[in-house]
């Protein structure tokens, strides 16, 4: 336990299907009323090259990923997530001597949350790289990573787990409030008041930023990979036909728990709107930002009186796209506060890493760490896997 600042000190590390780096967020843990509570030492990002993250993208098309390469990706990102972890740590002028824990979510090259049949079994799965031995060999520090799979044995999708902190550490007990991060999935969890008879919800929306960042790069012919501040989709105009079209699809009439992934939005689904729409590359950017506005507004609206909603707070790289939260203002009352995560006291860029600094711990804790209402799992477990 580091003396100075008090608690367990935690590392926790996080890449999303974004695939911008790995995040790492120094994290002090401590109890209180015997509960944890956490506090944002130092966050930073580990970027990906190009290069990395196209490698890793080849490894998430089931179509070109070879075995033998995700092998070999899987200790190489564990030895990348290490050097997150040594990055973060120097930054916030610590050793590894202070720090007591390393927790890992890894990066997810497939996520299937519905069952398949093999050799008559019926199993879901979902499959995060990064190995936890060569981080805890790399760091000298006990590491705690693949958190998913045991909520799947249990029945659960295995997302979204960020709710379960969500809960612990941001419910209000007078009023509702909605956490929404938009990563390149958009995701939200629905905090009733806490002494309401209401579940907490949370759910996977649809696509966050993984479409709009395809075609901020085809619009600019490689030059951007993200449309910074919603520049590009500001100067266009939203086809209503199309977009009437793009929310006629089937995720977005599943009822919760449910959860999604590059697997039905990524890459080839946006090739696919890409190529199917004739208007100009800025009125493309538009429309697809106004298709992850309305998914997360609607989601949102449909709830608002049943859960007494009153504060929606914002977290991941959709926060910064201005448009994006234009949109989303606007199709939400006006009696809705719609803010940052910064305002409850943790970054919302360093929101995630944090979380997992949080499921490492109370996994280390041996303490269930899962939210069965979020997940659809039959009942509470403890996630994670340690390497010594």
């Amino acid at each position: 336990m580091n003396k100075n600042l008090g608690g367990k000190m935690v590392v926790g590390l996080m890449s999303g299907t974004s695939l911008d780096g790995i995040d790492a967020a120094v994290v002090s843990v401590t109890e209180e009323a015997g509960a944890p509570q956490l506090k944002l030492v130092h966050f930073t990002t580990l970027p990906y090259t190009d290069r990395m993250r196209g490698k890793i993208l080849g490894l998430c098309d089931p179509n070109r990923a070879r075995i033998e390469e995700i092998s070999a990706m899987n200790m190489l990102l564990g030895k990348l997530f290490a050097d997150a972890a040594r990055k973060v740590v120097s930054e916030a002028n610590l050793t590894f001597d202070d720090i007591d824990l390393i927790s890992s979510h890894g990066q997810t090259i497939f996520h299937q949350p519905e069952k398949v049949e093999i050799a008559g079994h019926s199993v879901a799965s979902t499959l995060q790289i990064g190995d936890i031995g060569m981080i805890a060999e790399r760091t000298g520090v006990m590491t705690v990573g693949d958190f998913r799979t045991r909520d799947m044995a249990a029945g659960g999708q295995g997302a979204p787990l960020v709710p379960y902190a969500d809960n612990l550490l941001f419910r209000k007990k007078d009023f509702g409030r909605v956490l929404v991060n938009i990563g390149g999935i958009a995701n939200i969890t629905v905090l009733p008041p806490a002494d309401s008879e209401k579940p907490v919800l949370a759910f996977d929306t649809g696509p966050g930023n993984m479409i709009i960042d395809a075609f901020a790069g085809w619009a600019t012919d490689g030059k951007q990979t993200f449309d910074a501040n919603g520049s590009i989709a500001a100067s266009g105009t939203v086809d209503e036909v199309w977009l009437a079209e793009l929310l006629a699809h089937d995720y977005y009439k599943q009822t919760p728990p449910k959860s999604t992934g590059r697997e039905l939005f990524g890459i080839e689904y946006a090739q696919t709107l890409w190529e199917q729409s004739s208007c100009p590359a800025a009125d493309k950017l538009a429309t697809i930002t106004e298709l992850t506005a309305r998914t997360l507004a609607s989601d949102i609206a449909r709830l608002i009186e049943s859960h007494h909603i009153k504060e929606v707070f914002v977290s991941g790289g959709g926060w910064h796209n201005r448009t994006l939260m234009n949109r989303l203002r606007s199709q939400l009352p006006d009696a809705i506060k719609i803010g940052s995560t910064d305002d409850l006291g943790i970054s919302g860029d360093a929101k995630e890493a944090a979380v997992f600094a949080l499921l490492g711990y109370q996994c280390f804790m041996k303490r269930f760490n899962n939210l069965p209402s979020a997940t659809g799992a039959r009942h509470p477990v403890i996630m994670g896997k340690i390497a010594y």
